[in-house]
């Protein structure tokens, strides 16, 4: 897994894990978000399958407020997280 930032944008590159690999690894990395990163994108591809695809459309986590799909590009998924308040 691949991960970089970009301001308070977060990229993840999940290709070539196992669907609960990649669950696991999301969900861990969400929690752990700091109060800047606002979006996750989730580079997951779509030619080889879409199970990861599946898997991180549905995915449900506390800090998760939206996930939707990147019109622009097919192989990704954008997850914006809940601002956390002090």
């Amino acid at each position: 897994m691949r991960i970089w930032r970009e301001q308070n944008r977060m990229f993840v590159d999940i290709h070539g894990l196992r669907v609960q690999e990649a669950e696991r690894r999301l969900l861990d990395l969400i929690a752990s978000c700091d109060r800047q990163t606002t979006d996750i994108v989730v580079i997951h591809g779509f030619r080889q399958g879409q199970a990861l695809q599946e898997m991180v459309r549905a995915l449900h986590a506390p800090r998760l407020d939206r996930v939707r799909p990147d019109y622009f590009n097919e192989g990704q998924t954008i997850l914006t997280l809940k601002k956390i308040r002090r």
